[in-house]
């Protein structure tokens, strides 16, 4: 019997937070706190618009060898681990696969994600494909992935390996329970640990950066507002005031 390990999940107001966040302040805010790149290169939004954060958990492949893995879809199921991965799923969980960049395997497809979906799965980020996309499309999950393919997983060259270790997806290092937040911008890794501080400061930006979009938008000089311009902070400290005191 195969038993695997479920993950440590963070608290749901960290996770919250930095989907309001985004990735594109989440990335770079971690840049400023030494996390260089975070981002998850080569899987893109298939579902545009869909804007998700939750825990990660991971799946790892490995070049296939056929002494340990047949070559049937459907032979021994309970071995095939991609599928140990989602009986983990909690609501809210997005699913990390290292696919080793392969283009040619469908590391899900629409039964399998069909299946996550029922238990509450948010979405999933593959640096690899998924197959059966036109079911696939219709579940309303978020979809980051690199590619389709018509192939099973195990069809061609990798197969899947572990799940809930650590795994490099897309170039990143990715932690079971790592919070993953994506939309339009991409996906990108926010390790639990810095959550707190990301927040913070990331709230800072994103309360200033408001300020200066309704300011260019207004025709104000990039100079003066992008990025804010000590000159500048006297306004934009009046005009959160107006803010907080409109919302009161």
């Amino acid at each position: 019997m195969i038993v695997t390990q479920d993950i440590v999940r963070p608290p749901q107001h960290l996770v919250a937070a930095i989907q309001e966040i985004g990735a594109a302040t989440a990335s770079s805010t971690l840049s400023k706190m030494g996390i260089r790149s975070a981002f998850i290169c080569g899987p893109t939004a298939r579902t545009p618009g869909r804007a998700i954060a939750g825990p990660a958990l991971t799946l790892q492949f490995m070049p296939k060898r056929e002494d340990l893995y047949g070559e049937d879809e459907y032979a021994e199921p309970e071995k095939q681990l991609h599928r140990h991965a989602l009986y983990h799923t909690q609501p809210g969980d997005i699913v990390v696969v290292d696919a080793r960049g392969d283009l040619k395997s469908g590391v899900f497809g629409d039964m399998m994600l069909t299946y996550f979906k029922g238990k509450g799965g948010l979405g999933v980020v593959i640096d690899g494909c998924i197959r059966d996309y036109p079911n696939v499309k219709r579940l309303d999950l978020g979809l980051w992935v690199t590619g389709l393919t018509p192939n099973f997983h195990t069809q061609t060259d990798i197969m899947p390996f572990a799940v809930n270790v650590p795994v490099a997806c897309g170039g990143v290092f990715v932690m079971p329970g790592d919070i993953i937040v994506a939309d339009d911008d991409g996906a990108v890794v926010v390790p639990v640990k810095m959550a707190e501080e990301l927040i913070r400061e990331a709230s800072v930006h994103h309360e200033w950066e408001g300020f200066s979009r309704q300011r260019l938008f207004e025709g104000g000089e990039l100079r003066r507002y992008y990025p804010l311009h000590d000159d500048a902070r006297p306004e934009y400290e009046a005009w959160l005031a107006a803010q907080k005191a409109a919302g009161d």
